[in-house]
């Protein structure tokens, strides 16, 4: 079994419950995630079966889309409501000046990670740090915020509420751009809810529930992508009968069309992926060098 499976995840479960739950149902193989999602989080959690984890590096498109809730007054520790929560004010916060500040977090920012988070000091987790009670300074990463949709601002039970759009680059925080928000307009702010909406090609309205994929394991089979679903960006190349074997053993083919270091996807004649392979030249001229080969095919 090889291919994605688009999950709907659910809140209160980390990326890696996801993979534990479907273990039971799934034969023998590597089974991994693209992207983590917070145990608040929601929706797309792709997740790769058997030979579909070793193409993980080549997925191009790596666009995310957020629906966020955000709310006002309010600061956490862990920069969402899961924290310890200080409340900073109440008075709320205009329309306008909620835009400005959204407007400014557009474009190429850049993002200090949250201690509470995966990504590594020293060869530790952030969250593993912090749960000792040590802070670090993590160094700033860049990442792309493509746009902030600003849907609806409601009043619940107090606390003005801000409910966003946010398309943005793989990396990218939600809960650190709505705590930076809160630090642009005064009053402070942390992440209330997240719904990932889209990871690549993988989006919420074609994924599967996880509960009900585990009440219908049979359905498993039915709902997993073709591992070559999320490479359509990257040209093909079918390969003749006598090619197989050399790129089977990791050898190139000679290709004189191909572009100079461009990725192509190697197809037998019965439209099995073999392999990625990567232009290069040599002294016989333009040939495709397996990078990651496939041996036998996927199906």
């Amino acid at each position: 079994m090889n291919g994605f499976l688009n999950i709907d995840k659910p809140s209160g479960i980390t990326s890696y419950d996801v993979i534990r739950r479907l273990k039971p149902f799934l034969p023998p193989t590597r089974i991994g995630h693209l992207g983590t999602l917070d145990p608040i989080a929601t929706g797309v959690l792709p997740i790769a079966v058997g030979y579909a984890t070793r193409l993980i590096g080549y997925i191009r498109d790596n666009t995310k889309e957020y629906l966020a809730e955000m709310v006002l007054g309010g600061i956490s520790d862990t920069q969402d409501k899961t924290g310890r929560i200080t409340t900073v004010t109440r008075e709320p916060v205009s329309e306008t000046a909620i835009a400005k500040a959204l407007k400014g977090m557009v474009g190429e920012i850049e993002q200090i990670p949250p201690m509470y988070s995966a990504v590594r000091h020293r060869g530790r987790r952030l969250y593993e740090l912090a749960r000792e009670g040590m802070t670090v300074h993590a160094k700033p990463r860049t990442v792309t915020v493509y746009y902030i949709e600003l849907l609806e601002i409601v009043q619940e039970n107090g606390r003005q509420m801000v409910r966003l759009k946010i398309g943005c680059s793989s990396g990218t925080y939600v809960r650190t751009i709505c705590h930076d928000v809160g630090q642009t307009l005064g009053c402070g702010a942390y992440l209330n809810s997240l719904t990932r909406l889209r990871s690549g090609p993988f989006r919420i309205d074609e994924a599967c529930g996880l509960d009900a994929l585990i009440e219908h394991p049979g359905e498993i089979s039915t709902r997993l992508l073709p591992p070559d679903f999320p490479l359509q960006d990257i040209p093909v190349a079918v390969l003749e009968p006598q090619q197989v074997w050399s790129v089977a053993n990791g050898s190139p083919v000679l290709w004189p069309g191909a572009e100079d270091n461009e990725l192509y996807r190697l197809y037998d004649q019965s439209g099995n992926l073999l392999a990625i392979a990567r232009c290069r030249a040599n002294e016989k001229g333009r040939v495709l060098q397996p990078e990651k080969v496939l041996t036998g095919g996927l199906k």
